[in-house]
């Protein structure tokens, strides 16, 4: 099993037979997920592991994003399911910068450039994109190349 959708398939079947029902079920909605993604578009295709890992990063979003909502809205119960959910599917992620790490790969990417002024923002971000190489999030990346140009 070489490709990551595969080992999301084996983690799965892994789990069913343990009755793990929490990973059962996140490892099923990533799953549906990729499926989605593969048959996007004019016809089905077989997606790689970047695009795969892609798809898994926007579901552990949601998962945070779902479990604020909750916790904000006063249900607890259910910002704990989408909490647990998004822990499953941090396993496959990689992990991610600490911040200075972070600051260090902005700025080098920033001198790359010769990026300096608001105007650049666009092509800062997109030299920061690339330096970080999915290991953060676009938030985070875009408050350190802002905070880094001076804006």
């Amino acid at each position: 099993m070489s490709t990551l959708k595969d080992r999301l398939t084996a983690d799965m079947r892994a789990a069913l037979k343990a009755r793990d029902e929490l990973t059962t079920s996140t490892l099923r909605m990533a799953l549906a997920a990729v499926g989605t993604a593969e048959v996007a578009g004019r016809e089905k295709r077989e997606l790689s592991d970047d695009e795969v890992l892609a798809v898994l990063t926007k579901e552990a979003k949601k998962r945070r994003e779902a479990a604020t909502a909750f916790a904000d809205a006063g249900r607890a119960e259910q910002a704990g399911k989408e909490t647990a959910e998004g822990e499953v599917l941090e396993r496959y992620l990689p992990k991610q910068l600490s911040d200075e790490e972070l600051a260090g790969l902005v700025s080098g990417a920033l001198a790359a450039g010769g990026f300096t002024g608001k105007a650049q923002m666009g092509p800062a971000m997109k030299a920061a994109q690339g330096a970080v190489a999915g290991r953060a999030e676009g938030g985070r990346v875009a408050a350190e190349v802002r905070r880094q140009l001076g804006l």
